[in-house]
C-alpha cells in the first residue's frame, strides 16, 4: 500500500470512531434514546460491514 492509502485508511477509521464515541455521548446524555452501548456497537457494526463491502470491492 502506498502512504497516501495508508493516511486515508487512518483518518477513516478516526472518522468512524469519532462517529461512534459521539453517539454513543449522546445516548448517554438522553437516556430515552437508547442505552449507549447498544448505539455504539450498532454504529461500529454498521461501520464495519460498510467497510468490509468496500475492502471486498476493491
Amino acid at each position: 500500500m502506498s502512504s497516501l492509502a495508508l493516511l486515508v485508511l487512518l483518518l477513516l477509521v478516526l472518522v468512524a470512531l469519532l462517529v461512534v464515541v459521539g453517539l454513543a455521548y449522546v445516548a448517554h446524555r438522553h437516556p430515552v434514546l437508547a442505552t449507549p452501548l447498544m448505539v455504539a456497537t450498532g454504529a461500529a457494526a454498521v461501520l464495519v460491514a460498510c467497510l468490509g463491502v468496500i475492502a471486498t470491492v476493491r
